[in-house]
């Protein structure tokens, strides 16, 4: 009778029962899934990091449009940028090309208004100027200062509101 009672408390089963177990090749897909998921997550999370991690000239040109601003504001100088001049050089040997692009620094808004509505005149009078330089007398430091002096000189003596303070050389090349 033991015996019986034995079989009588294990669980039988039923030969059309079967337990389920989820398929191998469904579970495979959805790891799967999961680590690419997880993997373009990690990349596009990476790629953003290295973005913002490379510097960028939008500080540089906030800074200025705010010192441009403070400038404006507490009454101080104004800057006036010019476009490049390309010239060439009055040279005996071949030709030697130059670039230079320039700002003015003035004192007041009328005088910055008055460069800037005679601007094809004070363009006209620094290429006829600069065309009329040669290689050695722009390639030192004394001839690049006498140069400035030079163009602020003759700028100034046609402007009726004011005067250039200082002429500012942004980019200096010569070939």
């Amino acid at each position: 009778m033991a015996d019986n009672t034995a079989e009588k408390l294990e669980p039988q089963e039923s030969p059309g029962a079967k337990k389920q177990k989820p398929p191998v090749l469904l579970m495979s897909i959805i790891i799967l899934n999961t680590i690419a998921f997880v993997g373009v997550g990690a990349l596009l999370y990476l790629n953003k990091k290295a973005e913002l991690a490379k510097p960028t000239m939008e500080p540089l040109i906030e800074g200025a449009v705010e010192d441009q601003k403070s400038s404006v504001e507490s009454g101080g100088a104004y800057v006036i940028p010019l476009d490049y001049f390309l010239v060439n050089l009055s040279e005996d040997q071949g030709h030697k090309l130059f670039k230079v692009k320039m700002e003015f620094d003035v004192d007041s808004a009328e005088v910055m208004e008055e460069i800037n509505k005679r601007m094809p005149q004070v363009r006209d009078i620094i290429i006829i100027l600069l065309s009329s330089k040669n290689y050695s007398q722009v390639s030192t430091a004394k001839g690049k200062e006498l140069l400035k002096e030079e163009i602020r000189d003759t700028v100034n003596s046609f402007l009726t509101k004011g005067k250039i303070n200082k002429v500012l050389f942004t980019e200096f090349i010569y070939s």
